[in-house]
């Protein structure tokens, strides 16, 4: 017998068009989809077997994983959760998917180029790294603190996803990158290269949803929130200054690698809707050419990759991304 008492759930109604870039950023998502499996990091392995850098590469993986864990197994989750907006919940659902591909991605260039002791060597130094476990911390804990019906917690979360997506995954992405556009590691490259393309959505999707809260602020309630923003960032910088310092020192790319760092935190706020915090400085070409396809060194988003047998995608520019809001 029916419970007139019950909770009357709702079901979501794609026949509303409730949010139009909702279903943009959705059509998008899935016109990219890929699977670590259909690139030929195994073609990689005779460079890998001469890579000098090799524990330097290997723990940047290892990085990326414990980021992309947090964000499928906590961030997205945690934010689909709170949100309530139903087509926007499916959206976070399907990107909690896509973080768990980019997981699992970075155990396929490692099983494919790795033995099981290094591998193993490599998720122990993940949990000893202190900068690394700082920053996933950081971002975690605001990911738990959403309350139900408070919207302020709800957009610290979504302020914090788009730097992980946009800012922290970057000093990580910069040495497979600056690796490929050099014809080093290209394969492996090739799979960092799609994952740097679904985080772009990412990034610019949830920055969109934080900026449409943001705006049903109070002023003060602005005002205390941007304090906060960029009190965080600053945190988390200063952070990943020390981490950049630590994981490149072998390799003398640190400085290189935090001018991408910064530029790409500059990037986090733009997606949030917020004024820069660094200055306008000179970044590594080579790596730039990953973010943006100017038809340089190795074109990264052309296709699905140059050994992805399925089928070609739209390429992804600047201009994907520029929305009237």
């Amino acid at each position: 017998m029916l419970d007139l008492k019950a909770k009357s759930f709702e079901a979501v109604n794609w026949n509303r068009n409730q949010q139009e870039l909702t279903k943009v950023f959705w059509d998008q998502q899935w016109k990219q989809i890929w699977f670590p499996e259909e690139i030929a990091v195994s073609k990689d392995i005779k460079q890998w077997t001469e890579f000098a850098h090799q524990d330097t590469y290997k723990k940047v993986l290892g990085g990326l994983t414990l980021l992309d864990t947090i964000q499928t197994n906590i961030g997205m989750n945690e934010i689909a959760r709170f949100t309530p907006d139903l087509q926007e919940k499916a959206l976070f659902t399907v990107f909690a998917s896509f973080e768990a591909i980019h997981a699992k991605s970075y155990s396929y260039i490692f099983t494919t180029l790795c033995t099981n002791s290094e591998i193993d060597a490599v998720f122990e130094w993940i949990k000893r790294n202190e900068y690394l476990q700082y920053k996933a911390n950081k971002i975690s804990d605001v990911y738990r603190s959403i309350n139900e019906h408070d919207a302020e917690s709800l957009w610290k979360a979504m302020f914090a996803s788009v730097m992980l997506e946009s800012f922290l995954f970057y000093s990580g992405f910069f040495f497979p990158l600056y690796l490929g556009g050099q014809g080093t590691l290209r394969n492996s490259a090739e799979v960092i290269s799609l994952i740097l393309r679904d985080e772009s959505i990412h990034g610019v999707a949830t920055g969109f949803f934080a900026q449409q809260r943001f705006q049903s602020f109070t002023p003060e309630q602005k005002e205390k929130l941007t304090v906060w923003g960029y009190e965080f960032l600053l945190d988390l910088y200063h952070n990943e200054v020390a981490y950049t310092n630590d994981l490149y020192a072998e390799t003398g790319l640190s400085p290189d690698v935090k001018s991408y760092v910064r530029f790409n935190a500059n990037k986090a706020l733009m997606n949030l809707g917020f004024d820069v915090m660094f200055p306008d400085e000179e970044v590594n070409p080579i790596v730039m050419n990953g973010i943006r396809n100017e038809g340089s060194t190795y074109d990264f988003f052309s296709q699905k990759g140059s050994t992805y047998a399925v089928a070609k995608v739209a390429p992804i520019t600047d201009e994907t991304f520029s929305f009237d809001f």
